[in-house]
């Protein structure tokens, strides 16, 4: 593993997610220290969230995840979001090629010069973080473009399994590209705009925890 304070040096980087807090409760440190350092930051998200929101919230849920992403973007320090709607748990089931049809509308908005992603594993092995990741991949691929993607080390996974928190699929040091110092203070306000998501006694909190002021990161597409 390569131990490294430093971003890529990208002016323009296009996020691609599967749900409304993805880009928050994972990526949120990674995209607020692009933009800290003054890169344009876009944000495609691919659904509305309905399917995978908790349960107990009152009102329009496609309304309300689409109010609290672009809260929480502005707070990352985005440039801008689209939020498509495409059916929320059912990415993996639908022709790549509505999903490469959406990267590519974000990425000429965009103009990007990298994407950054959810780690190939979907980190908790959802199937839509892994196609929504498989998208942006493939896109990387056409346009010759670099993706990194946001990862944990097996040992936090571990931790969070002994903790009663299964599901996290981390990597060994080995499979580890890069160590981030981040300071997580945007990406905690980011958290704060998902209120129907970020509930007290939720696991992001004890990841977050256990994560410190390090992000780790691996290439699926080196530069």
């Amino acid at each position: 593993m390569t131990e490294t304070t430093g971003l890529p040096p990208w002016d323009s980087v296009l996020a691609v997610v599967a749900h409304p807090d993805d880009e928050s409760f994972g990526l949120g440190a990674v995209l607020s220290a692009f933009a800290a350092v003054g890169a344009a930051v876009d944000v495609l998200c691919l659904t509305r969230g309905e399917a995978s929101t908790l349960h107990g919230v009152e009102g329009d849920l496609s309304q309300i995840r689409e109010l609290e992403l672009r809260a929480a973007a502005d707070a990352l320090g985005a440039r801008g979001v689209t939020l498509r709607d495409l059916p929320d748990g059912g990415l993996s089931a639908l022709d790549p090629a509505v999903l490469d049809d959406e990267v590519e509308h974000a990425m000429g908005r965009a103009h990007p010069d990298g994407l950054v992603v959810f780690d190939s594993t979907g980190i908790s092995g959802h199937p839509d973080h892994v196609a929504a990741t498989a998208a942006a991949v493939r896109a990387g691929e056409r346009h010759g473009l670099p993706v990194v993607a946001w990862t944990l080390p097996e040992e936090i996974c571990g931790a969070l399994a002994g903790e009663g928190y299964a599901g996290f699929l981390g990597r060994p040091a080995g499979e580890i590209d890069l160590a981030l110092t981040v300071d997580r203070t945007a990406q905690l306000a980011a958290v704060e705009c998902h209120p129907s998501q970020a509930v007290p006694g939720s696991v992001l909190w004890r990841r977050l925890e256990l994560q410190g002021d390090t992000e780790h990161l691996r290439w699926l597409r080196r530069p």
